[in-house]
Formats: structure tokens, C-alpha cells, sequence
């Protein structure tokens, strides 16, 4: 060995002993060891869990962990291939492009050449391409890999058809408040001291992890780096000091749709309580109202209809108090309209009859419609009968001559049936009654 190399080898064992006496993060600190360790997730690691039982064969097919962040997905993988005697490899979609993957590949293959099997743990694996995706099904296929897929995004539409039909989707949930509980016990012990939080701050320490382990110790080491001795934090002392976290909601991500469809789905259940708690929660999380209110405006001319006709005009002047006063005083005009939906009769008669013309017009084709409703500009068409016995409703008994619109081809149809609630009690007795008088009136032609 040269003088150099050792002082070379010196160098490398003191880097060691500095990473290893480097300060880490407590959730890197506290990250489980052993599958029995992850909290949270005991439909998966339970004793009848899905990977529990996978385990007890000593084999794993690939997989893909469909979550939010901070919830285990990289702990288990990495857990997994340990429990597997894997080869553990890791790499981003964000960072990977086909010449990183060609080289994963590749060294896979010569691990198992040597007897070695390799799972490959892919961070937000949505964000590859379709081709990029497709690169992985030959290695998948043949074992030279066991892919471990970990993504925010719902699977059935971020991932190739392939590539899900190759690996079981395992969905891991937000961690509860008993699971943030347990890691926030665990972080005391390791810590060897308690939260400076009364009972009140404490719960809300909780709340503010919003499911994301991650999210909680990173919060539980804010709280100690700010505490000064003996000093106990009360919830407004606590949300002065954290500024509060945002929660976790990605517009274009499934936290995003389901808030919406909570919103509409609470409008269209007459629930305002609810309706106004799932408007707050996407106000707070940076959605754009103008997004809401035109979803406001879709909640009136579907759920709510003709059976309270100012519930569109409502939602419009919302939209455009939205537009002049801007936030946050518009975004109450918001939440008035989403009161008044709520609380206003429900009908999607309209929508229903609208749905139902149209699958007609598209079945029927062009049928002309009866001759008698047709103009006659010109004397050709005067002699095919255009406009030859149409009645002028207005000089008809009642304003209503009875006639028929429909083509003839066709025959009479009824797409709107109103229900006896609301404003449209009002207009079924007005149809009910036309209906009558068409019958009278046909029977009358008849005779």
C-alpha cells in the first residue's frame, strides 16, 4: 500500500464516523426497522394483511402502493426487500430517464446471474411515460426485477393497462390519530423527553399532520427546536409558532376531486352544514373560487333545476359578486349560494330530460319535422304542403292549440316528468293540464 492510501482509507473512515455523528432528521431517526414497526397501515401488515400473508410464501410478485405522502410506502418497500433477501434499489420518476432505467436493468441482470434477485423500488412511478412505463413489463416478466411501484395518483388512470395487470395495487391510508399517537410516543422516548404541548395543543399538533407521518415528526421537532425550558405551548401558541402547515391537497390530484364531488354530493343531499365545511376546506387548501363557483353554477341546472328557477340566477350574481369583490369578501358570496342549493328544493328532472333528448336525436337521425310547423317562403314548398295547417297557438281557446311537433316518424315523446316538489309542483299541474286539453282536442278532431 502506498502512503497515500492509507491516508486515503483514513479520510474514508472519518467521512463514516462524521455522516455517522451528522445530525438526521427525526423522522429519519425514528424510521422503522422491521415491518411489525410501520403504524398505520394494518390492513396490509396486520396479521391477515396482504403482505403478511405474501411474506409466509417467501415470495413477492410487484407491486405498486397507491397513497398519500408520508404514510410508509419507501419504509416498506425497503422493509420488504430486506424481509426477501432483495437486492433493495431505488430510483425517482422525477430524476430517471430511459439511459438511468437501461443501466437499473442491467445491473439487475447481472445480480441474478450471480443468484441474486433485485426489487426495484420506483418513487411516483405516474410520472413516467407510457413508453417508459412499457420498459418495465420484459424485466418484470422474466424476474429479472420484483417492481415496486409507489405513486399518490390513482393507478387506473396514471398507469399503463400493462403494467397493472402485472402488479397487485396495495392502497395505504392516511394515518389516523391513534397511528400519529404512536409515532408521537415512540419520538418521546427516542427523545427521552415529552412535547411541550398541553392536552388541547397536543390534539391539534395532530390534526395538523393531516395523515402524513412524515409531516408529524418533522412538526414534534419544530416544537422542540422553539421550546424554550419549561415552557409548555398551549393551540394558539402552537399555530403562532408553526405558522400550520398546509394541508395536503394537489389540484390535479385525487384529493382535489374528492373534496369536490364531498361538495356536491353535500349540496345535492340538502346538507349546508357539510356543503359549507367541504367549500372551507378547498378555500383553505388554495383552490381557485372562480373553479368553485362555476361548480356552484353546475350544482343549480343539475340537482336543483326547475324546481327553484332563481337557484340559477343565484349562482350566477355569486360568480360575479366573486368577480368584483374578489377575495376574500367574494368568496362568502360562494358560500351563500352553496346555502341556498342546499337548502333549496331538489330535482334533476331537467337534466334527465335533457339526457334523453339527446339519446333520442342521436338514435333518430334527421327526421323532418310535421310539414304544418314548417315555413313556406317559397311557392315550391307551399305546394309540398309547408305550413298548410299550422294553428297560431295565441288564437287557439287558452293560448294552446294542441297540436303535434313531433316527427311524424317518431311519434310522441316525453323526456320531462317534473316531480310534485318545489316550483315544478307548480309546472306539472300546468303540463297535466295541456295534456288534458290535447286529448280532448284530438278527440274532437276525430269525431
Amino acid at each position: 500500500m502506498s502512503p497515500k492510501q492509507p491516508r486515503e482509507a483514513a479520510n474514508l473512515f472519518a467521512a463514516a464516523g462524521l455522516e455517522q455523528d451528522a445530525p438526521h432528521p427525526l423522522p429519519d431517526r425514528l424510521r422503522p426497522r422491521a415491518l411489525v414497526d410501520v403504524v398505520g397501515q394494518d390492513h396490509i401488515l396486520g396479521p391477515d394483511g396482504a403482505l403478511t400473508r405474501m411474506l409466509a410464501t417467501r415470495t413477492l410478485g410487484s407491486l405498486v402502493f397507491w397513497g398519500p405522502p408520508g404514510t410508509g410506502k419507501t419504509t416498506v418497500a425497503r422493509l420488504l426487500a430486506d424481509a426477501t433477501d432483495l437486492h433493495f434499489e431505488q430510483i425517482s420518476a422525477v430524476f430517471s430517464g430511459v439511459a438511468d432505467l437501461k443501466k437499473v436493468f442491467d445491473s439487475a441482470r447481472a445480480r441474478r446471474e450471480m443468484g441474486k434477485g433485485t426489487l426495484l423500488f420506483v418513487d411516483e412511478v405516474h410520472r413516467f411515460n407510457r413508453a417508459q412505463q412499457d420498459s418495465f413489463l420484459p424485466v418484470m416478466e422474466d424476474g429479472t426485477v420484483v417492481l415496486v411501484g409507489a405513486t399518490t395518483e390513482n393507478p387506473s388512470f396514471e398507469l399503463n393497462a400493462a403494467l397493472l395487470s402485472r402488479a397487485r395495487v396495495l392502497v395505504f391510508h392516511s394515518l389516523d390519530p391513534g397511528a400519529i399517537e404512536k409515532l408521537y410516543a415512540h419520538a418521546e422516548a427516542i427523545e427521552g423527553r415529552k412535547l411541550p404541548l398541553d392536552a388541547e395543543a397536543r390534539a391539534v399538533l395532530v390534526r395538523m399532520a393531516d395523515g402524513d407521518g412524515r409531516a408529524a415528526l418533522t412538526l414534534a421537532e419544530e416544537v422542540w427546536r422553539a421550546a424554550r425550558k419549561d415552557e409548555v405551548f398551549n393551540a394558539v401558541q402552537l399555530q403562532e409558532i408553526l405558522q400550520r402547515r398546509a394541508p395536503i391537497y394537489d389540484k390535479s390530484a385525487d384529493g382535489h376531486y374528492n373534496l369536490i364531488s364531498a361538495l356536491h354530493k353535500s349540496v345535492r343531499g340538502s346538507d349546508p352544514d357539510a356543503a359549507l365545511y367541504y367549500l372551507a376546506r378547498m378555500l383553505d387548501a388554495g383552490e381557485d373560487p372562480l373553479f368553485l363557483a362555476r361548480r356552484v353554477v353546475r350544482m343549480a341546472v343539475e340537482d336543483i333545476g326547475l324546481a327553484d328557477p332563481q337557484a340559477l340566477v343565484i349562482c350566477n350574481a355569486a360568480k360575479d359578486a366573486f368577480d368584483f369583490l374578489g377575495s376574500p369578501e367574494g368568496e362568502l358570496a360562494i358560500a351563500q349560494a352553496v346555502i341556498y342549493l342546499a337548502t333549496a328544493p331538489k330535482s334533476n328532472a331537467a337534466y334527465k330530460a335533457f339526457g334523453a333528448a339527446m339519446r333520442t336525436a342521436k338514435e333518430g337521425g334527421s327526421l323532418l319535422p310535421p310539414k304544418h310547423i314548417l315555413n313556406s317562403p317559397t311557392k315550391l314548398m307551399k305546394s309540398e304542403g309547408y305550413g298548410s295547417g299550422y294553428a297560431y297557438d295565441h288564437d287557439a281557446p287558452e293560448a294552446f292549440s294542441g297540436q303535434d311537433y313531433f316527427p311524424e316518424a317518431l311519434g310522441r315523446q316525453t323526456f320531462y316528468d317534473p316531480p310534485d316538489r318545489g316550483y315544478e309542483r307548480e309546472i306539472r299541474k300546468r303540463l297535466e293540464y295541456w295534456a288534458r286539453l290535447r286529448k280532448e282536442r284530438a278527440r274532437g278532431e276525430g269525431e
